[in-house]
């Protein structure tokens, strides 16, 4: 009988995902030469049809965009940490057929500020305000004991990131993206924005900055992360954000702990650097 484990991930567009190379890095080090990760390029529509076919070999799916909350309905079961922001980024497939999901996005933010010795802050500032933004609202929710000031572009999103801050139980303010300079002075700052969105932003880096958490990676450094740097403030990148969020996965899908959090991410680094 053949031990085969299977895993992937979905997602449309999915070509440049680094996620088969942190997890076969994580195969690697841990001795798991049955185990595969693929990608594949799955849309909504496709995604209970993919799930249907999945047989007895499957461990695991990571999933990305579009499907984060395209999944719930196909699921047995969701974590409070998926439910709280209606978005599952992991499914654990079970020996008995269970499909769980689990958010490690949210996690995965809270340990790679850790990693930088940040436990808690008093305050912090979002920028931006689409699904990374109430992701970020919900590890903020477990390390900001003040209010959270979220910059974005339209009253309808400002809405919605109040309502997140209300259902996340995080003291929330909204401010218009024009006066997004304003944010680079708080304790922490999370930039949740699309490539080139906080180019503009560099310029107002103040001399002595805390902490960046920029969830881009590709292109890296972001022009604020660069100027970021500069100036002697703390980075916190994606490519952290995405290495400690497979750890999670790794960890959940294989049941062997800990994943190898170093060597995923030197191979995430390679492949980044090969680009």
């Amino acid at each position: 009988m053949s031990n085969e484990r299977r895993a992937a991930v979905l997602g449309s567009p999915i070509a440049h995902s680094l996620s088969p190379v942190l997890h076969r890095a994580a195969y690697g080090e841990l001795g798991l030469v049955d185990w595969t990760y693929d990608l594949f390029d799955v849309d909504e529509a496709a995604l209970p049809g993919f799930i249907e076919g999945l047989g007895p070999e499957w461990a695991g799916l990571s999933l990305t965009m579009p499907l984060k909350r395209a999944v719930i309905p196909l699921l047995d079961e969701v974590s409070e940490t998926a439910a709280s922001v209606e978005a599952v980024n992991t499914v654990v497939l079970t020996d008995d057929g269970r499909r769980l999901g689990d958010n490690t996005d949210i996690p995965g933010m809270v340990a790679a500020l850790r990693e930088r010795g940040i436990e808690q802050v008093e305050s912090a500032a979002i920028l931006g305000a689409g699904a990374t933004a109430s992701s970020a609202l919900a590890a903020l929710a477990r390390i900001c004991t003040g209010e959270v000031v979220a910059y974005v572009r339209s009253e309808a999103r400002a809405a919605e990131m109040r309502q997140w801050g209300e259902r996340l139980d995080v003291e929330v303010r909204t401010e218009d993206w024009a006066d997004a300079e304003r944010a680079l002075s708080a304790p922490l700052v999370i930039a949740t924005t699309p490539a080139g969105a906080t180019d503009a932003l560099s310029a107002a880096v103040p001399e002595r900055p805390a902490t960046l958490f920029d969830v881009l990676y590709d292109p890296w450094p972001t022009a604020l992360a660069a100027r970021w740097s500069m100036y002697g403030g703390a980075v916190v990148s994606g490519l952290d954000l995405l290495v400690h969020q497979a750890v999670l996965q790794v960890e959940q899908m294989t049941g062997r702990t800990p994943a190898p959090l170093v060597a995923m991410r030197k191979a995430g680094e390679h492949a980044l650097a090969a680009r």
